[in-house]
Order: C-alpha cells, then sequence, then structure tokens
C-alpha cells in the first residue's frame, strides 16, 4: 500500500455517521464476547464497558458456529471474538475452537480475535483456527499491567505471547495504549521496542478514553504532543508495516487533532475517523477509502 493512502474503518459495534460518510453498513463486521459481560479483571480503564458494545453469546444460547452461521445469513462478513479475561488474564476461547475452525471452514467469515493474555495453549490452539488476525495488547509497564489491568504479570509474559504466535505462524496484530497508565505514558516506549523485535501483521495505536477512574488517581487525556510523537516513531520503526489509530481515542476537538496527527505522520489507516479528517486527508494528497470493518481487516 502507498504510504500516500490511507483506509478508514467503520466497524459494526457502535453506529457511525458523519457529513463524510454515511454508508455505514453494522451488519457487516460485528464483535461477539464469549463471556458476555463477565470478566475476572475489571481493568480501570474499561470496568468492562467494552464488553457491553458485543453481542453476549451466552445469552444468545447458542454455540459460537450457530451465532455465526446466523449472522452470515443476515449478511455479516466478519466477526471479532473476544471476552472478558479470566484472572490470569486470558479470554476463556479454547472450548469455542471447534466452533472458530468451522466458521472459518464453512462459512468464510473473517475471523479477527482478541484472546487478552494468551497462555501456550490458547496460542496453540489458535494456529488450529487460522483467523485473520490476533489482536494482542502489549504492555510495556509492569505498575500498568498490576494497577490498571489488576494482573500478576509483567511486559516478558507479553512478549512471550508474541513470540509463541508467531511461532505457530499466527498473525499477530499488537496494539499499543497510549497513555495506558491513567493517562500517562510509561511503557509504551517499551512496547514499541517489544514490538519491533518480532514480524507483526499490522500495529495499532490507541488513546486511553477513560470510562472510570481509579479512586484517588487523577485520569486525564495523554499529552498531544506525546501523541504526535509516538505516532511519527512508530512510523519511523515499521516503514514496510501498516500502522494504524485503533478505534479507542478521546472524542471532540482532540480527537480531531489527534486524527490529523495520524495522516501528518503517514499512518495506514484511522478507525471512526473524526468528521472532517477525509477532506484533511485529500489536502494532505493522501487518496483515502472507507470499509464497514475491523481496523484490522485488509492487511
Amino acid at each position: 500500500m502507498s504510504p500516500r493512502e490511507i483506509t478508514f474503518f467503520a466497524p459494526g459495534f457502535r453506529p457511525y455517521r458523519t457529513s463524510e460518510y454515511d454508508n455505514q453498513r453494522q451488519e457487516e463486521f460485528v464483535s461477539v464476547s464469549v463471556t458476555g459481560r463477565a470478566c475476572g479483571l475489571h481493568c480501570e480503564h474499561c470496568k468492562t464497558q467494552a464488553l457491553r458494545k458485543m453481542i453476549d453469546l451466552p445469552a444468545s444460547g447458542k454455540s459460537l458456529y450457530d451465532l455465526s452461521f446466523g449472522l452470515a445469513l443476515s449478511g455479516t462478513r466478519g466477526i471479532l471474538v473476544s471476552g472478558g479475561s479470566d484472572r490470569s488474564g486470558k479470554v476463556p476461547l479454547v472450548p469455542h475452537i471447534p466452533s472458530l475452525i468451522r466458521i472459518r471452514r464453512e462459512l468464510g467469515l473473517s475471523v479477527h480475535i482478541h484472546p487478552g493474555l494468551p497462555d501456550v495453549t490458547t496460542c496453540d490452539a489458535l494456529a488450529e483456527v487460522g483467523p485473520d488476525a490476533v489482536m494482542l495488547d502489549v504492555i510495556g509497564d509492569e505498575s500498568t499491567i498490576r494497577e490498571v489491568y489488576h494482573l500478576d504479570a509483567t511486559p516478558a509474559q507479553y512478549e512471550s505471547a508474541m513470540e509463541h504466535l508467531e511461532r505457530n505462524g499466527v498473525p499477530t496484530v499488537p496494539h499499543i495504549v497510549i497513555g495506558h497508565y491513567f493517562g500517562n505514558m510509561r511503557g509504551e516506549w517499551n512496547a514499541l521496542a517489544m514490538v519491533r523485535r518480532h514480524n507483526p501483521k499490522a500495529l495499532v495505536l490507541v488513546i486511553l478514553t477513560p470510562w472510570t477512574g481509579k479512586p484517588g488517581k487523577e485520569v486525564k487525556s495523554p499529552d498531544v504532543g506525546e501523541i504526535g510523537e509516538f505516532f511519527q516513531a512508530a512510523r519511523s520503526a515499521f516503514p514496510g508495516t501498516p500502522v494504524i489509530l485503533g478505534c479507542a481515542r478521546p472524542l471532540g476537538s482532540l480527537r480531531l487533532k489527534i486524527d490529523r496527527l495520524a495522516v501528518q505522520a503517514g499512518l495506514d489507516g484511522i478507525a471512526f475517523p473524526a468528521d472532517g479528517i477525509a477532506a484533511f486527508a485529500r489536502e494532505a494528497q493522501a487518496a483515502h477509502r472507507f470499509i464497514n470493518g475491523c481496523c484490522t481487516l485488509p492487511w
């Protein structure tokens, strides 16, 4: 893909319409939680709010395959499968591996998976599925893992998961959260260095969007200058790999500033772009297209 082309994404987990795009078909790409709203971690930046935007698999009373079969009949072309994590940090995906294999082989849906912090068993099982992408949060700071995720883990474990997926030939799309520690940057640069030691299918950058804050902790939006600097560094670190601005980031005028920085840095994609960003891309002589799907979809 030319560095002067940019793809805009409108996945179906929330309605999206601007003066520049009004053709979102939410049924084309949907998100499914295999745990419903249940999560063993209750991370400080989420408190299970992200799960509320997904289809609740347990509430449906169906297997993941049967649910996906019905979605495919309704026009769905791709799914994101995720859920709440257990106390070790992993999403309990292993019981759903037979369904995922059938979905890939029989329904032809694009399959994207967010496994949390997967253990070796989960990594091996995902290799059997042959997913289009496995989306792996990469955290480079132990205090963030403990205080934000409430997880007893280390950055090395996230890199180990990347290594194991890579050895199994699973296409990985690491995600780095900018401002992860209550709006402050702590482990992002280390996370970028960790990802750089590997060969990801794409790299997704997102910005802390606090739904709830930890009592006694001030939660703020990351500094715009730091965000722009990190965009530039990620672009330079991965000149031949798609670097994308993902769904999560602040709204309002700050979102517009962030999205402009992404265009200026030469990022390859933006999910749910702010109104006016398509025109800004044209002014920057960047061709663009819209896709009703996840930002890991075309790569």
